[in-house]
């Protein structure tokens, strides 16, 4: 437990520290900035909140050198970051939003990635005030507010003059071997195919997220994370305690216009996707790796290393200059105490808020029965 405070209470204290200072200058753009020019502020801010996301990058990259292997073909590689897209994908772990923070870092489009997510978010001090000043929009998970609430989030995005992300987890939410049974049982009760490696998707956001933007977004990248089964599932706080991984992501990308016009088709379509992307798991799991698509090099950029670095001198340099400036009191002392302990509190908030809940293994029928229900392998 000491080497665990030990560990996150530096980087909690960077992370609070220079959040709060990111999150002030996003209200300040937001109140004197976006009233008069949206697009101005959108530019600033992508900026802005980069040099915080940049981070949590470093903390994946650098802290617990955790690799991401891409698996897609050079066109979609070169093209990714240079268009609107929408980003679908299984959720497969804790950190799949980081996952595609990682990718988008690469492409130059982090500071512009957008995501349909829970209410609750917004809450969070410092990473979820930052994503609501990033036009983040927020769900209630009642689709009769959340209808009206994703039209006024696709109006935002309508003069979005810029390359952006919108990322819908259309699973719902995290896979776990309890909500796995539970799909299955479903299927099983509607004559669906029986999934084994993902959920079966809630298709209205997906729906809603085409038929509002198919006019501005000309790309559907349709993501597939997987965990090889001889590297340890990474979690938020195993990062934090600088343990390594692998993750690989497969991605294809599919036109817009290639989808049905009406919502029923679009659903269909999403759900098909998943059907396929249920089979390209099994297959991952027998042979560990995306082997239909070439592995790309998306390397390890030292951005968020310098940024780190950065702020590490700014936040040490200040707090020099902030003893020197107050004189020692026991007020002062009880004030940093209380102080470090809202910071470890925080971050507990940010960790426990990352993790799916455990869940024991399901009795899942063997392959063979599921065979005629799955695409052929």
């Amino acid at each position: 437990m000491a080497i665990a405070a030990a560990i996150i209470l530096p980087i909690g204290l960077l992370f609070l520290l220079s959040g709060l200072i990111i999150n002030f200058i996003q209200a300040l753009l937001f109140i004197l900035v976006r009233p008069f020019s949206k697009n101005i502020f959108r530019r600033i801010n992508k900026e802005v909140a980069e040099l915080l996301w940049l981070e949590i990058v470093w903390l994946f990259d650098w802290w617990a050198n955790v690799k991401v292997e891409l698996y897609t073909d050079q066109e979609t590689y070169g093209i990714m970051g240079k268009e609107p897209a929408l980003i679908i994908s299984n959720h497969r772990s804790d950190i799949d939003w980081l996952v595609g923070w990682v990718l988008a870092q690469r492409v130059g489009c982090l500071g512009n990635t957008i995501a349909l997510a829970k209410k609750s978010l917004s809450y969070l001090p410092v990473l979820g005030w930052s994503m609501w000043f990033s036009c983040c929009i927020s769900l209630e998970r009642s689709w009769n507010k959340d209808e009206n609430i994703l039209k006024s989030g696709f109006q935002e995005l309508n003069d979005f003059h810029q390359p952006f992300w919108l990322a819908v987890f259309v699973e719902g939410t995290r896979f776990t071997h309890t909500k796995l049974l539970a799909a299955q049982e479903y299927a099983v009760s509607v004559g669906k195919p029986i999934p084994r490696n993902v959920l079966i998707p809630r298709t209205k956001g997906f729906v809603a997220s085409v038929s509002h933007l198919r006019s501005i977004i000309p790309a559907i990248y349709d993501i597939t994370l997987a965990i090889p089964k001889d590297k340890p599932r990474p979690t938020l706080l195993r990062m934090l305690r600088g343990c390594s991984s692998v993750v690989h992501v497969r991605v294809e990308r599919r036109l817009m216009q290639e989808l049905p016009e009406d919502e029923s088709g679009i659903a269909q379509w999403c759900r098909d996707v998943f059907v396929v992307k249920d089979a390209l798991l099994d297959r991952h799991l027998a042979t560990g790796t995306f082997g239909d698509q070439e592995c790309q090099d998306i390397g390890r950029p030292k951005k968020s290393l310098m940024v780190v670095i950065c702020w590490s001198c700014f936040l040490f340099f200040s707090a020099i200059k902030f003893f020197e400036w107050c004189p020692f009191s026991w007020g002062g002392v009880v004030f940093c105490a209380v102080f470090l302990v809202l910071v470890l509190v925080l971050m507990q908030i940010l960790i426990v808020s990352s993790k799916s809940e455990k869940s024991t293994a399901p009795k899942v029928p063997p392959p063979n029965t599921l065979k005629e229900n799955l695409l052929p392998a």
